[in-house]
């Protein structure tokens, strides 16, 4: 307890510009590059922005790939800084943990709620961004108590016995039924020898949601994720907020900025080689999808730099005003998070119903994505700002 026995720090302004550039990310979505790219099949610029705006087949990274990774590991970076502030105000055990407990249970009921917004019926998922970090939420809240040793060996340990578990769960023989996976077996993205551990729908994780989704009330059974993605990412995506955790007790207690970015970028160095090591050998691939514990300490690299990065822009160099527009939906993430995925529809219609129905085609077929997307975007930024300049913040 008493790395948060001294005043509340001041807020980083890094953190949210970092933030609110992952959620962008995920905002921009409306974009729709890959309708652009289709128009101007051609164009090798419209093609780049495609790959970077979807995610990779299975093992890989695009920038895309990194937004779910950036955002659990920035759960992780603010928790120092949220339990200093607890702490400054005499807040006891007992309360910290029934607000990390209510602050889960929100996070996994609207992850659901969000995934069953255009559903008949309640469609209860669990590998939503939100739902993820919700699941392993009190653990690293729990961790937040302990030294760094501890955590680089929970670190350790989880990644370890979830790589282990994929490992002994038996690979398809060959009577396997294919059709319950939603591939085939020549599928051209598939894994052979050890890695085919990790390999789409067939691995513990696809297995494993194959009983517990089935525990609850569906439209029809269910049998795979067409994504690949499982319940079970929550534990390897705990990881990913543990390395957050550590970055930001650095951030918090760091000596000097010096210190604070040769440490980050060091780290970051050391993730990329080993995760790649393990890639390249054949003994875990890189797979967001199933978050294997190579992609966990690849995208933690990428994380740990984005971070250095940010840091030594935003508050070193004391460049908060090219920032602002990025700082804006950083500081109020869930707004954004939800915006993003309910109101985008909503204006699009509306502008064809009071605007035109083809307002959207200023610059042709071929660009009206982007015509609509930046018009969604800045009505979601507009409103993002208005909550900012009322501080008006929702705090799960």
């Amino acid at each position: 307890m008493k790395d948060f026995l001294s005043p509340a720090p001041q807020r980083i302004t890094s953190i949210d510009a970092y933030r609110g550039f992952v959620m962008f990310l995920m905002m921009a979505e409306v974009l729709r590059f890959s309708q652009v790219a289709e128009s101007f099949p051609e164009s090798w610029f419209w093609a780049f922005l495609d790959f970077q705006q979807s995610h990779v087949p299975w093992v890989g990274c695009s920038l895309h790939d990194l937004i779910q990774p950036s955002f659990s590991f920035l759960v992780g970076v603010a928790l120092p800084y949220s339990m200093a502030g607890r702490v400054s105000r005499n807040e006891s055990n007992s309360v910290m943990w029934l607000q990390t407990l209510r602050r889960s249970l929100i996070l996994v009921l609207l992850g659901i709620f969000l995934r069953s917004m255009h559903a008949s019926q309640t469609n209860f998922t669990f590998e939503d961004t939100l739902t993820q970090i919700g699941l392993g939420y009190p653990i690293l809240f729990a961790l937040g108590f302990s030294t760094q040793r501890i955590q680089w060996s929970a670190l350790a340990v989880i990644l370890f016995l979830y790589g282990l578990a994929f490992a002994l769960y038996p690979l398809p023989g060959p009577y396997f039924d294919w059709s319950e996976t939603g591939i085939t077996a020549d599928w051209e993205h598939n894994l052979k020898g050890f890695a085919a551990h990790w390999n789409n729908n067939t691995n513990l994780a696809w297995a494993f949601d194959r009983w517990f989704l089935n525990l609850f009330p569906r439209e029809k059974p269910f049998h795979f994720n067409g994504g690949g993605y499982s319940t079970l990412s929550f534990i390897p995506t705990l990881g990913t907020m543990i390395l957050g955790l550590i970055a930001g007790k650095w951030l918090k207690s760091a000596p000097s900025s010096q210190w604070l970015i040769k440490r980050l970028v060091i780290t970051s160095a050391v993730l990329f080689v080993v995760s790649v090591a393990l890639n390249l050998s054949g003994i875990n691939p890189i797979v967001k999808r199933i978050w294997t514990p190579a992609w966990t300490l690849f995208s933690g690299g990428w994380c740990f730099l984005l971070l250095a990065v940010f840091y030594f822009l935003v508050d070193i160099k004391q460049n908060k005003s090219v920032f602002f527009p990025l700082i804006v939906i950083g500081t109020n993430s869930i707004a954004a998070y939800i915006l993003a995925h309910t109101i985008d529809s909503f204006i699009d219609q509306s502008f064809r119903i009071h605007i035109s129905q083809h307002y959207d085609l200023i610059f042709g077929e071929g660009l009206r994505s982007l015509v609509s997307g930046a018009i969604i975007l800045l009505i979601e930024w507009w409103i993002l700002y208005w909550m900012y300049k009322k501080k008006l913040f929702i705090r799960i």
